[in-house]
């Protein structure tokens, strides 16, 4: 059974109550434009809150992190934990009193050229039976972001296997794995730090090392590594940015292609900024690599009754599988329209031209470039649209009042 509600909102909807549509929120908020936000789950943030592991910390120096107008308590650690980044995200919602509509799905969000107006149907599930919502709107703001579902990539006789398998979104600590020989898939920050995280609790890791990838310090010369790059771009090409990176990786790292990591071809911030794909960045797993804690295996062929074969043709035995294989966008699940969206739910334009389409249609958190990218997009989202609000509001203003007028007149 449904009952179902149309509802105008007189200004934005925002998709996403992550860091993304808060920041939207609140420059909204300051701009005194009213706006409602959406979010499927049942809280703020629900990536940190409930897909994320526990040893999880911010990869960047909290600077580079916070949201606009709402700086990081000054007693935070320069890397604050996950529990710290949702305890800022939930003072941030007070500060700017913002409520989203939990337990919100959208279903569908679509242009109506006749009206100019969007049309964002939604299942609420928040009450005692589900509720069919039409929003209609000036403007939409998708915050929904690149990493909204877990990417599971098919494997020959997985369904065999017999063992657990998991995503990594549901991987909380190694504690479960003790005594495991446990095969991580992937070799990003997820697939290390797992991997790092199984090795602290006595498990025995093999991880996926399919392609090439970029491993880097977290910090030199006492510094972040982002940081030291940030300041090295404002004087230096790319190119050469990506050269000293390396150099420096390699002095501090050592020759980590003899363990199985071969680096790309592609320095790390141009593949970052062409393929969205960011460079690990070292927190103690490449330590355990090179004692043999963790073992570096190449691509898989095929799974079987607890074992898997691989492409060089050895075969493993494990009892748990992990698939640290990443995040996608959902967009093009429920967005009808297709000028600022690629078929993979990303904006056809990069950073930092991409934040905005026609018809009071915007994108928040889709830079590849983290917290700060998002930020960024949220500033120009919510000055945007509270500029066109507040012109259009006056003209409404002025109108009502001639007709005021009129209607005087004619006394």
């Amino acid at each position: 059974m449904f009952s179902r509600r149309c509802i105008w909102v007189n200004g934005p909807v925002i998709v996403g109550a992550g860091p993304s549509g808060l920041a939207v929120g609140a420059g909204l908020k300051n701009q005194g434009v009213p706006f409602i936000i959406l979010e499927r789950a049942d809280c703020i943030a629900s990536l940190w809150q409930k897909r994320t592991y526990d040893r999880l910390k911010l990869h960047l120096p909290k600077q580079y992190c916070q949201l606009p107008y709402f700086p990081f308590p000054d007693d935070f650690p320069e890397y604050p934990t996950k529990h710290q980044f949702i305890k800022y995200l939930e003072s941030f919602a007070k500060h700017f009193d913002i409520n989203p509509n939990f337990n919100e799905t959208v279903q569908s969000a679509k242009y109506d050229e006749t009206f100019g107006l969007w049309r964002v149907k939604t299942i609420s599930t928040g009450g005692p039976i589900p509720v069919e919502v039409e929003y209609i709107c000036r403007w939409l703001a998708v915050a929904t972001g690149e990493n909204a579902e877990k990417v599971v990539p098919e494997f020959e006789g997985l369904e065999d296997f017999g063992g657990h398998v998991t995503h990594a979104c549901d991987y909380k600590s190694g504690k479960s794995y003790f005594g495991e020989r446990v095969l991580v898939v992937g070799c990003g920050n997820s697939g290390m730090e797992v991997s790092l995280d199984l090795c602290n609790h006595n498990a025995n890791p093999s991880m996926v090392v399919r392609s090439s990838v970029h491993v880097l310090p977290r910090e030199v010369f006492s510094s972040s590594t982002f940081e030291f790059a940030v300041s090295l771009m404002k004087w230096l090409p790319l190119w050469l940015v990506d050269k000293i990176l390396i150099i420096l990786a390699y002095l501090i790292l050592g020759n980590i292609e003899k363990y199985g990591l071969k680096r790309p071809c592609l320095g790390p911030l141009e593949l970052k900024n062409t393929a969205g794909k960011t460079p690990v960045l070292d927190i103690g797993a490449l330590q355990k690599i090179k004692s043999g804690k963790i073992k570096i295996v190449p691509g898989i062929k095929k799974f079987s009754r607890g074992k898997v074969e691989l492409v060089n043709g050895h075969t493993l035995d494990i009892d748990s599988v992990i698939l640290a294989t990443g995040y996608r966008s959902n967009v093009p699940s429920w967005l009808k329209e297709n000028e600022l969206f690629s078929s993979d739910g990303v904006p056809k334009n990069p950073f930092p031209n991409g934040w905005k389409s026609k018809g009071g249609l915007y994108a928040v958190g889709f830079t590849r470039r983290g917290l700060s990218g998002a930020s960024l997009d949220a500033i120009s989202v919510a000055l945007d649209i509270a500029k066109t609000w507040k012109d259009e509001t006056k003209q409404k203003k002025k109108s009502v009042a001639a007709r005021h007028r009129r209607c005087i007149s004619h006394f």
